[in-house]
């Protein structure tokens, strides 16, 4: 049963432009965020490597956006990391974190600076204690794209992030990969795992920036 309607054309009317106030599971995401306690588990060409690193995610409000009839809320974020015993970038990482009010979708949006992008997709956990999205290769929907050297060398099978709102108004993840290396007899495991404290609140989406200086000056 095709789930979509007809009208694939016609935009929502009257929308809050106040995504902050619109996020729904989102909300707990917003605003910028360190953690110094991440722990990645990477394979190498003489066994797996255990690092620990620091971590920084900015998570900021976009302007609602609509795909016809379907409405979206998001944060825009970027994700950096280093460690303490190197200057040089560990992982770098820019996307989106997407929310349909009328479904209760809940996407990620992920690309990484090595010739890698994803789409995963999931929902908010039912008892309201976190997030959960996936993609795998080969999905069209959901789906994971590399370069060629990536897909020889490091193939990518599927990828899950699973996060929990933690009671202190901190969350933690654990990004879990699975691994086809060049090689190697079995798939690898790949994993990483951090909590995050806010350090800074995040700041509106231009929309409602706008919105409130005009209605401030009528």
């Amino acid at each position: 049963m095709n789930p979509f309607p007809d009208d694939i054309f016609t935009e929502p009317e009257d929308v809050d432009p106040d995504t902050l106030a619109n996020l729904g599971p989102l909300a707990r995401l917003a605003g910028v965020w360190e953690g110094r306690k991440g722990i990645d588990l990477n394979p190498k060409a003489d066994g797996p490597e255990r690092r620990a690193y620091l971590e920084r995610i900015d998570l900021q409000p976009i302007d609602p956006q609509a795909n016809g009839p379907q409405l979206l809320r998001g944060l825009r974020y970027h994700v950096h990391i280093n460690t303490e015993e190197e200057d040089i970038t560990f992982h770098d990482q820019v996307g989106y974190w997407l929310w349909e009010p009328a479904t209760g979708l809940v996407m990620q949006s992920l690309t990484i600076p090595r010739g890698q992008s994803l789409l995963a997709g999931g929902s908010a956990k039912p008892d309201g204690s976190g997030l959960i999205v996936s993609a795998r290769r080969g999905d069209t929907e959901y789906g994971i794209v590399s370069t060629a050297f990536l897909e020889y060398a490091f193939r990518t099978d599927s990828y899950t992030l699973d996060v929990t709102f933690n009671a202190d108004g901190s969350w933690s993840y654990v990004s879990d990969t699975m691994l086809t290396v060049r090689g190697q007899a079995e798939p690898f495991r790949h994993l990483d795992r951090n909590t995050l404290v806010r350090v800074a609140e995040p700041a509106p989406n231009p929309l409602a920036v706008i919105t409130r200086a005009k209605a401030s000056t009528t």
